[in-house]
């Protein structure tokens, strides 16, 4: 047994310690934050310690990194604004298992600078998250200001930026994405894209409308699968022309999906984010009576059917979904300003499904409910939750592995063998007055959640017992897909 001339902060002692990579049962020695050792189960027992935590039976995991989280953002279209803020979004992460969040930064459409939006961003997270935290830019005008400081985004710590292709307020052109990834291809970030057709949205909505066909089931109509594929596959045909990687974000198509995994056996730099919504929720549940159906509106929505929930889950298995993502995007269900019944009036008793802000919570209940559907091997679990995440945006092998001396001991601890029991809303920790998992029998809950080895969820002593503030700020490096690549040659073409 190796010889200490210190002791250790923590030690989580005799755990099936689950990585992307390995099984085994090892004792965790943690040190100033860090991942100091793994060793042999039982071989830390006589190293003193602040605090030890017995894993037998356990599984023991990196920490959750959770890529798409909607905080603290200004209304950006519409009346709805998300109700949660740093500190009761990264309040329900950490109870859910996930100990870094990536949130987003929007550009206003009349801004020619992302670094305001960086700043005031920052600013609302500084002192007010319990988990690690860092963000993506939303660009709106990529004017060539907007462009140029890449550069600083950069040495800032940002390597990604989200476009989308629908949405008045947000959509850009198609020339306006080839100059995004044109920059991003330049400078090594990462871009998201929102893949949704914005004008056969707009028309198919104009159509539904002039039938009066407004409740919120007939969001789902709005949206069919093929925009979305068309979307998907445009995406793809404007980052191949460019040669930039490209992550498609909230992936709810088979048929999509179809289309990534074609692009990536191409060898294309084609990445996919999935959601829990696309694997739990179908199109049945907007047609719940009145008004209800709204607590399950999302953009794309739930699909039509189980057989496309199974196509999903066959992607995340399959590889062609990089990433399992929350896209937390929190309205308060009974709040007529700038919650979900801001689209009610009175000509519109069941609201206007146009108007209904997009989103639905799903920090908290991302890893559970997906641990608990066992339809994942724990090591393709951890890939998808936790490591992925860090590789695609940056932050490995600082977040999502567990290398001594290098990786934060940032924890996520199971007992497989817990009580089953029946979620409702007021066991979770965020500021939204639903889920839309409500009354779902749930068989995993996290019950050990460590941020840089301090204990910051207790299941059964306390709850969360970590502190607002204690989250961080962590600045990202470039892609682990991201390739060094020559400058783009146009006569290549």
């Amino acid at each position: 047994m190796p010889v200490f001339r210190c002791s250790l902060d923590c030690i989580v002692s005799n755990g099936t310690v689950v990585t992307a990579s390995d099984v085994g049962r090892y004792d965790i020695g943690i040190k100033d934050g860090k991942v100091m050792l793994l060793a042999p189960a039982f071989s830390l027992a006589n190293v003193p310690a602040g605090r030890v935590i017995d894993a037998e039976g356990a599984y023991v995991m990196p920490g959750g990194v959770d890529a798409h989280v909607h905080l603290a953002e200004p209304e950006l279209f519409g009346k709805g604004k998300p109700a949660d803020d740093y500190t009761t979004g990264t309040r329900s992460a950490i109870a859910g298992g996930t100990t870094t969040i990536i949130a987003f930064a929007p550009q206003e459409k009349r801004e020619t600078t992302v670094l305001k939006a960086l700043d005031e961003a920052a600013a609302k997270a500084a002192n007010n998250s319990f988990c690690d935290y860092s963000f993506h830019i939303i660009m709106t005008n990529p004017v060539r200001q907007a462009l140029d400081e890449f550069t600083t985004l950069r040495e800032r710590g940002i390597s990604s930026v989200k476009i989308y292709m629908t949405y008045e307020a947000l959509q850009l052109r198609d020339n306006q994405i080839l100059d995004v990834l044109l920059q991003a291809r330049t400078h090594k970030i990462t871009t998201l894209i929102h893949a949704e057709n914005g004008d056969m949205l707009n028309w198919m909505t104009d159509q539904l409308e002039s039938r009066l066909l407004l409740a919120p089931k007939y969001h789902a109509t709005s949206r069919p699968q093929i925009l979305e594929n068309e979307a998907t596959n445009r995406a793809i045909s404007l980052g191949q022309l460019i040669g930039a990687p490209i992550l498609i974000v909230h992936v709810s198509s088979p048929a999509a999906a179809k289309t990534i995994r074609k692009a990536q056996t191409r060898g294309l730099p084609v990445y996919a984010e999935t959601c829990p919504q696309y694997l739990f929720l179908t199109r049945k549940e907007l047609e719940r009576p009145g008004f209800e159906g709204a607590k399950c509106l999302c953009a794309p929505p739930p699909r039509d059917s189980t057989d496309d929930l199974e196509g999903i889950w066959r992607g995340l298995d399959n590889g062609t979904f990089t990433i399992l993502s929350s896209d937390h995007c929190p309205f308060i269900y009974d709040d007529a300003e700038t919650g979900k019944k801001s689209a009610i009036t009175e000509d519109a008793p069941l609201g206007r499904f146009r108007y209904i802000p997009n989103g639905c919570p799903g920090v908290e209940t991302r890893l559970s409910l997906v641990m608990g559907a066992n339809r994942l091997t724990p090591q393709r679990f951890v890939e998808v939750t936790s490591t992925n995440p860090a590789k695609l945006y940056g932050l490995y092998p600082k977040k999502g592995a567990l290398i001594p001396g290098v990786s934060d001991a940032d924890l996520v601890i199971w007992y497989p063998s817990m009580e089953p029991f029946t979620l409702t809303n007021d066991l979770l920790h965020h500021n939204v007055d639903y889920t839309p998992y409500e009354g779902k029998t749930m068989s995993q809950w996290p019950r050990y959640t460590l941020v840089r080895g301090e204990v910051v969820w207790d299941r059964d002593n306390g709850g969360i017992v970590g502190s607002r503030g204690y989250g961080q700020f962590v600045k990202r490096e470039s892609s682990y897909f991201c390739k060094d690549l020559p400058p783009w040659d146009v006569e290549a073409f």
